[in-house]
């Protein structure tokens, strides 16, 4: 679990949602990068294993450890550096879907479209605090 006293304390944005909003939001985008990810490794141009799939592979890895960072270690300048290296691999993975499966990649673009907004949230904290 985190402080949610320091999170609590931090000057956020005024875009900033509650927090009730990243419970819905998540799970849908979570299904959205699984579908994509099914929908590509079922693809006959990339039957079990393919190049793509590193840079997805690489987002997700940096996606699940951005939580720990910014919210347990409180370094939310490494969380910052961590959002814009999801959001390269995201688009290195949208556009190497694109030649795969032109439906799996657009399945990707609320994924980025959050990560973008993720990225204005968490450097709006970083020059704030």
């Amino acid at each position: 679990m985190y402080d949610k006293l320091w999170y609590k304390q931090l000057e956020k944005s005024s875009l900033n949602p509650p927090p009730w909003v990243f419970g819905i939001v998540w799970p849908i985008l979570y299904s959205l990068m699984y579908l994509s990810l099914f929908i590509i490794l079922k693809d006959k141009k990339c039957l079990n294993y393919c190049k793509p799939l590193d840079f997805f592979i690489l987002q997700l890895l940096f996606n699940l450890q951005w939580t720990n960072v910014f919210f347990r270690k409180k370094q939310i300048k490494t969380a910052l550096i961590y959002t814009t290296i999801i959001i390269i691999f995201t688009i290195l993975t949208i556009i190497t879907f694109y030649n795969i499966n032109k439906f799996a990649s657009f399945l990707l673009i609320p994924y980025l479209s959050w990560l973008f907004f993720a990225f204005y949230l968490n450097l709006y904290i970083v020059l704030n605090n």
